[in-house]
């Protein structure tokens, strides 16, 4: 029985028999077939056994906004030790000269590469140089090789550099572009196309697959951890997605001028303040916690900025500060958000969880004893814990969990005991135990996924192949 082919498979075969082996765009413009018709040919060939198909991906670089700006008026560093070349300047005559984000970035770049000292005398600040004049740097050559091109991955040499970059925020661009090649099997290579079938109704050929709808992958996980906290016997609480820097900032202790409220770090809603955010009393007691513990005037203007939340800690600390329990079992679990360069690791989106236990006689050891549970509960049985340091708790730790798959411990949520400064002046009079972190590293943990966009790219072939988490 002679093969049936359809007249789009037989125009491929044909151009395949000249030319060996091409890519889906060459078999365009070769067979003057749409790409829908190519693609629908290629895939009815290779269920047929008549084509091979290989995908490959190559990455490209490009400079994003700010990083263009840079290529033609200099990098924020550069900027700063031109101003200081022949004379040290003091903060204040170099902010008339730098706007906010790019004199912070020049500060911190400067530092880092040890050419600035900053002293402080009478009046003032003063940066000056601390050796020689670099002429030029890596980061600087870097933005000069990309340019206004696109150049492949592979072009770029020094890979610290751009990873350097990249950690800057609009300064470099990253693009896969996927690619496939199409060659004919043994089998294929001898068809007669004028003599093959051609419009015959083939009975053997493969039906379509039927994919029944299931939850997300990610979801799934959500999912779990809200049912294995209600099963340790706690109760949740909402809030909404944007808060005033009061909740999110302020009431956990966190100075008003700390890198973290920076822009390049959080999102703040333009021309939008909170109005009745906390009562008098909370305001009051905040603002002299500050007062006292960290030496300056409290801002009660910088309180009102609305950001979107960058933990789910600004919900909870509210649920004690407007209820103060004398026991209490809660957790909180939403998406969170961080202005930060989207990596295999980082997303500026994300999910957060947080549970918080309220008692007279809690202690650090029963919150370790807590996290063993819900890790256990959530398939996680080798744990182990490491001191560490968390602005708004005292004692902090870190929980590690050993991934078989890394063969190594990975860190993953944070815990401790609220401090203080962030319990009496809300008028919490018990030890808070606070533990949580993101939600998208337990699922990476629970699917082997190695790069956290996995769970966002929409890949319905890795989607629908997951297993349900157990």
């Amino acid at each position: 029985m002679s093969q049936v082919l359809h007249p789009i498979e037989k125009q491929i075969i044909k151009s395949l028999q000249k030319n060996p082996t091409q890519k889906t765009e060459e078999l365009v413009e070769k067979t003057k077939l749409s790409i829908d018709q190519v693609r629908r040919g290629m895939e009815w060939l290779r269920l047929k056994g008549l084509a091979d198909i290989k995908e490959s991906q190559k990455t490209f670089v490009s400079l994003g906004q700010k990083g263009l700006e840079a290529s033609k008026s200099g990098l924020p560093e550069r900027k700063l030790l031109e101003l200081i070349k022949n004379n040290p300047r003091s903060f204040k005559e170099i902010q008339e000269k730098l706007p906010p984000p790019e004199f912070n970035a020049a500060i911190a770049n400067a530092k880092k590469n040890g050419w600035i000292q900053i002293e402080k005398d009478e009046t003032s600040n003063k940066i000056s140089l601390k050796d020689a004049f670099p002429e030029s740097f890596p980061e600087e050559e870097l933005i000069k090789i990309i340019g206004e091109k696109t150049i492949p991955l592979e072009e770029i040499k020094n890979k610290d550099t751009l990873t350097s970059l990249n950690k800057r925020p609009e300064f470099i661009i990253t693009k896969t572009e996927s690619s496939k090649t199409i060659s004919l099997t043994e089998k294929a290579k001898n068809i007669d196309t004028e003599t093959s079938t051609s419009g015959a109704i083939d009975v053997e050929a493969k039906v379509p697959d039927t994919v029944v709808a299931r939850i997300h992958p990610l979801k799934d996980v959500i999912n779990e951890i809200r049912e294995t906290f209600v099963s340790l016997g706690f109760s949740e609480v909402v809030g909404n997605l944007s808060q005033s820097s009061f909740w999110n900032f302020d009431a956990l202790f966190t100075p008003q001028d700390h890198p973290a409220r920076e822009m390049q770090d959080t999102f703040y809603l333009k021309n939008m303040k909170a109005t009745k955010f906390a009562n008098p009393t909370q305001i009051q007691q905040v603002s002299r916690s500050h007062k006292k513990g960290w030496g300056y005037n409290w801002s009660i203007e910088e309180a009102k900025r609305m950001v979107l939340r960058t933990h789910t800690t600004s919900v909870t600390i509210k649920y004690l500060a407007d209820n103060k329990p004398d026991e209490a079992r809660i957790f909180s679990l939403g998406r969170v958000f961080r202005n930060e360069k989207v990596s295999y690791k980082h997303l500026a989106e994300f999910n957060q969880v947080e549970g918080i236990v309220v008692g007279k006689d809690v202690t650090l050891r029963d919150l370790m004893g807590l996290q063993k549970e819900f890790y256990h509960k959530m398939g996680l049985d080798k744990i182990k814990f490491w001191p560490t340091f968390f602005p708004y708790t005292e004692p902090s730790l870190q929980s590690m969990v050993y991934n078989d798959k890394l063969k190594k411990w990975v860190e993953l949520f944070g815990m401790g005991i609220f401090r203080p400064e962030v319990t009496k002046p809300l008028g919490i009079t018990r030890p808070v135990l606070a533990w949580g972190g993101g939600i998208e590293r337990i699922a990476m943990l629970k699917y082997g996924v190695d790069d956290v966009r996995q769970f966002y790219n929409n890949n319905l072939s890795w989607l629908r192949s997951a297993n349900q988490c157990q």
